[in-house]
């Protein structure tokens, strides 16, 4: 039978329009031209000011030959270049790369060869890495070096542009793109390479758009909010929090260094209402000087992921006057796509019920269309006994396009049509999800995923390691670090100093195991080893 409504009410091309996060910046210049948008030290800019510095950055990108499609890769702290590079690049048609400032020299010339970066935007922090990266690549990239005026940098790159020179040359009344698509890429962010090179997980405008928004009404986000940058704007676009804040109009507080001070002042002098963390931000925050620490005159909201903080920690965060949410996602979902969703009945069990219940993923997010705990083999849901263990899957808008050129990657994570994180939990009664284990033996630090594969391999190269198992090992501070089980060949021996630093020479600082443990590692009949137990060594 045809169904009436769609016969002659086809879409009006006069009435549907592409969603993009991009018209939230547009709308707040527009409604609250004199708002404060950015505070990043002594600098003020206002919502007027931060959409023509976008306008002006996608003018001057445009007439460096920039357009739909075209890679514009980032290497910035959380600073305002930053957050004009999340609305100047898609607004050229450009296609954001935001690279995370941890990595190591090598893993960076890959994205930038890979991803195809015809122009990069440096801080000047980062240039002694980057010539470094760019001297293996075979990408020319135009370069543009900002230099924080609130927090100048030494260094230099020869032959690059000076950023604010750059948004000079641009038009503040640039009539900027929109989207042809909603499903337009608007930006790419690379995984953490767990198994052989990182993968660039693609994003739409129409899932940043959704996932904006998301955010605000799972955060209980009132207009003119106050967020704090502690989340570092590299990962995952920040979990699409530079979008968010436009659509309700609030101030970005700027922190270039996540230090326990700084952060203390900022949550005081500008009354910050919200703002996101990985563990360590909590205890950084706890373990401040007491001289450092101020007095909250509001709740202020906290939202981790990664690891579940201790119960200590959640005690401790109350008692400062802080509300902590625990989310979960991944960089193929934008950033957070569960929230556990807290019920007013649980607030009065015991602190120690608390955590427990704290330390559940949750349930998902408003935009996410889908998440379920399936059996990978059979693709049927694992029942809500919270004890069966599946894998837990995603779909929906706010899941990416796919892996940047690497079908064959994207095929497989889409297989039975529901994206497969990885992850393994349960489902509770109730119908929250919780991560039992990590099928890739990611280890989670800091908020940073760490491939224990990577650092094994690194191991393997020392001429005195004959096996080498790295697995996670909690941490107060961290949330997670790596944890490295050693077998030496037949008359070889090594310090745990000398394995610290081989491993310092040959990776990232935050990849380095903090514990070397020299003992006989048992394997299966087929030589596999079994992780579990070295992690229930560690926890015995």
């Amino acid at each position: 039978m045809t169904n009436p409504y769609s016969t002659d009410l086809d879409r009006n091309p006069a009435n549907f329009q592409p969603l993009t996060p991009l018209t939230f910046l547009e709308r707040a210049a527009s409604v609250f031209p004199k708002q404060v948008a950015i505070v990043h030290g002594q600098q003020r800019f206002t919502y007027v000011d931060f959409y023509n510095r976008s306008r002006q950055l996608a003018s001057s990108l445009t007439q460096r030959g920039i357009g739909r499609g075209d890679t514009v890769s980032v290497m910035l702290a959380n600073t305002p270049a930053m957050l004009e590079a999340h609305y100047g690049v898609p607004m050229s048609g450009g296609v954001l790369h935001s690279i995370n400032t941890r990595l190591d020299p090598k893993v960076i010339a890959f994205q930038l060869e890979h991803a195809e970066a015809k122009v990069l935007i440096v801080d000047r922090e980062f240039v002694d890495t980057i010539e470094s990266a760019l001297a293996l690549t075979k990408v020319t990239p135009v370069i543009i070096e900002y230099n924080d005026l609130e927090f100048p940098q030494s260094g230099e790159i020869t032959a690059a542009i000076d950023y604010e020179h750059f948004l000079s040359q641009g038009d503040a009344n640039f009539e900027w793109l929109m989207p042809e698509d909603e499903w337009d890429a608007i930006s790419i962010n690379y995984t953490s390479g767990t198994t052989g090179d990182p993968k660039g997980a693609v994003y739409h405008h129409r899932g940043a758009y959704l996932l904006a928004q998301g955010n605000a009404l799972t955060a209980s986000m009132a207009k003119h909010s106050v967020y704090l940058w502690t989340l570092p704007m590299f990962h995952c676009n920040g979990w699409c929090f530079p979008w968010t804040m436009s659509a309700i109009s609030g101030t970005h507080v700027c922190l270039r260094w996540v230090r326990p001070k700084a952060i203390w002042d900022a949550l005081v002098d500008y009354k910050v209402t919200h703002l996101c963390g990985a563990p360590v931000v909590m205890s950084a925050l706890l373990s401040a000087d007491r001289a450092d620490k101020r007095q909250l005159s509001t709740k202020v909201e906290f939202f981790t992921a990664a690891a579940p903080p201790p119960e200590r920690i959640l005690a401790d965060m109350k008692s400062a006057g802080f509300n902590v949410t625990h989310l979960y996602g991944l960089s193929e979902t934008y950033g957070p796509a569960v929230v556990n969703d807290w019920h007013v009945e649980w607030n009065d069990l015991d602190s120690a019920a608390q955590a427990s219940l704290k330390s559940r993923q949750g349930v998902r997010y408003l935009p996410l269309e889908g998440l379920e705990v399936f059996n990978p083999e059979s693709m049927s849901p694992v029942p809500n006994d919270g004890i069966t263990i599946g894998e837990i899957m995603f779909r929906g808008n706010v899941v990416m396009k796919g892996y940047f050129k690497n079908k064959a990657a994207s095929d497989d994570a889409f297989s039975g049509g529901w994206f497969h994180s990885g992850d393994l939990g349960v489902k509770h009664p109730d119908g929250y999800i919780q991560i039992k284990d990590r099928s890739k033996d990611i280890i989670i630090s800091g908020g940073e995923n760490i491939s224990s594969i990577e650092i094994e391999n690194i191991l393997y190269q020392h001429p005195a390691v004959s096996v080498a198992a790295v697995v996670a090992m909690a941490s107060d501070k961290w949330g997670e670090t790596p944890c490295a089980f050693i077998e030496f060949k037949a008359g070889e021996i090594a310090t745990e100093d000398e394995l610290r630093q081989w491993c310092r020479d040959n990776l990232a600082g935050f990849k380095v195991p903090s514990k070397f443990l020299f003992t006989k590692i048992q394997k299966t009949s087929t030589g596999k080893i079994q992780k579990f137990l070295l992690r229930d060594q560690l926890s015995s």
